[in-house]
């Protein structure tokens, strides 16, 4: 009986018959021989008709499909050392399940709002299938690191009642009779898992009610953010290095076909995964724009195009230590040798692509908490619950987030944040 495999598999099947359950994505022909180009969402690879080969039915079949028909083949898989992924299948039968015309996206340049407006097809491309397939990857890697660190996995809630780094950029919802909002950051409850467990991640969607017009921002995106107790901010950068590099190996090691797809040179990341990341203090990054000409006086939070310029002195991730107290959230640590600062850092991503992490050491004194709290304006009893996590065993303990589609962004190149998301919301794909 004739094997049914995926595109993905067939250098184990070369000089093989095989079945495969395929799309059409386009067509040529020249006279006698019909050129198929196939996907089946594992890969996407050429397959051949030749009139001497198969039916009469078999050969109009061929010559009468459309972009995005779905249809079953059987025939031999055979190398082919000219296409990027370096194989191709010679067919002698095919059943067509669907075959309508009029899809929207053709084998042409489209404006990107056009392709978000019809993502729900757009994903079928080279492109999107490229990024999802590295996106999986990294998620993949991030539970895996994590595992072996020793964390669990800790699900934070999507409402909350207090906002943990200010209360300008929350989606205000009604929960019933009472006040709520959609989750900013997983990080405070996070850090409730971490007293409890010691070593946990949250993982999941996170939302900023702010005009997301630019290439870098999106209204929903997903953060991954660990928190530790028992560890001091040092500790804390040395896990976002070795986390860094595992990832981006990982990607190096299973993505070389989705990276060609992208036209990403895998060069540009292998100095990631060495670590060996620059921390560059505040100010010495004052200095550095300061240097250069920029506009820059000590007390600012860095703009993209100063966080890219940054980024350009470096061949990998480099983390900036030590901001101001005035830019920063509340619950971050202050730094004993200069109490203008927290013990804090942002990673830049190389090539412009601007901050990726973004971690702290947290405050564990219940008084020092509970004046910064005050001293941010927000109301002390929506936080209360949080301060019990420094009055009944409080230890010292760090933590950061990742934003997910940025690191993407980075890793694949891409021109647009948007394009590393699955499925941008409707706000989202609206904002020009």
């Amino acid at each position: 009986m004739t094997e049914l495999i995926s595109i993905k598999d067939s250098s184990k099947h070369v000089d093989e018959e095989v079945k495969m359950h395929v799309w059409l994505t386009d067509k040529r022909s020249s006279g006698k021989i019909i050129f198929l180009q196939l996907r089946d969402g594992t890969a996407f690879f050429q397959g051949v008709v030749r009139k001497n080969d198969v039916s009469d039915e078999v050969f109009e079949a061929a010559k009468s499909l459309r972009q995005e028909a779905s249809f079953y083949i059987t025939g031999t898989v055979h190398e082919d050392a000219r296409s990027h992924f370096g194989y191709e299948i010679q067919i002698t039968d095919l059943k067509v399940i669907s075959n309508n015309e009029g899809y929207p996206i053709g084998n042409k340049e489209h404006g990107i709002d056009f392709l978000l407006d019809h993502r729900h097809l757009w994903l079928r491309s080279k492109k999107p299938f490229a990024i999802m397939q590295i996106r999986n990857t990294m998620f993949k890697a991030t539970v895996d690191f994590f595992e072996k660190e020793g964390f669990i996995k800790f699900d934070a809630p999507i409402f909350m009642h207090s906002a943990p780094e200010g209360t300008t950029q929350l989606f205000h919802v009604e929960y019933f009779d009472h006040d709520a909002y959609l989750s900013q950051s997983g990080q405070l409850y996070g850090e409730a898992g971490a007293m409890a467990y010691g070593k946990i991640f949250t993982f999941g969607p996170t939302f900023r009610a702010e005009e997301s017009k630019g290439r870098r921002h999106m209204t929903e995106f997903w953060m991954m953010e660990p928190e530790m107790a028992w560890m001091h901010q040092d500790e804390s950068l040395d896990l976002q290095e070795r986390y860094l590099a595992y990832m981006t190996k990982q990607v190096l090691e299973k993505n070389q076909y989705e990276l060609k797809i992208l036209g990403r040179d895998p060069e540009k990341l292998r100095p990631t995964t060495e670590g060996n990341f620059t921390r560059l203090p505040y100010d010495d990054a004052v200095k550095m724009l300061q240097d250069a000409g920029r506009d820059f006086k000590w007390g600012d939070d860095f703009g993209a195009p100063d966080e890219g310029y940054i980024s350009e002195q470096y061949d990998r991730p480099v983390s900036i230590v030590n901001y101001p107290t005035s830019i920063k959230p509340f619950y971050m640590k202050k730094n004993p040798d200069n109490p203008k600062e927290y013990l804090c850092a942002d990673v830049i991503a190389p090539e412009g692509y601007g901050e990726i992490f973004g971690g702290s050491e947290r405050e564990g004194n219940y008084e020092i908490l509970k004046q910064q709290i005050e001293d941010a304006g927000l109301n002390l009893e929506d936080y209360q619950w949080y301060l019990d996590l420094r009055k009944f065993g409080g230890v010292p303990h760090s933590g950061f987030g990742m934003g997910f589609e940025r690191t993407i962004a980075w890793i694949c190149h891409l021109d647009h944040i948007r394009e590393a998301i699955p499925f941008p919301r409707l706000i989202n794909r609206m904002q020009p």
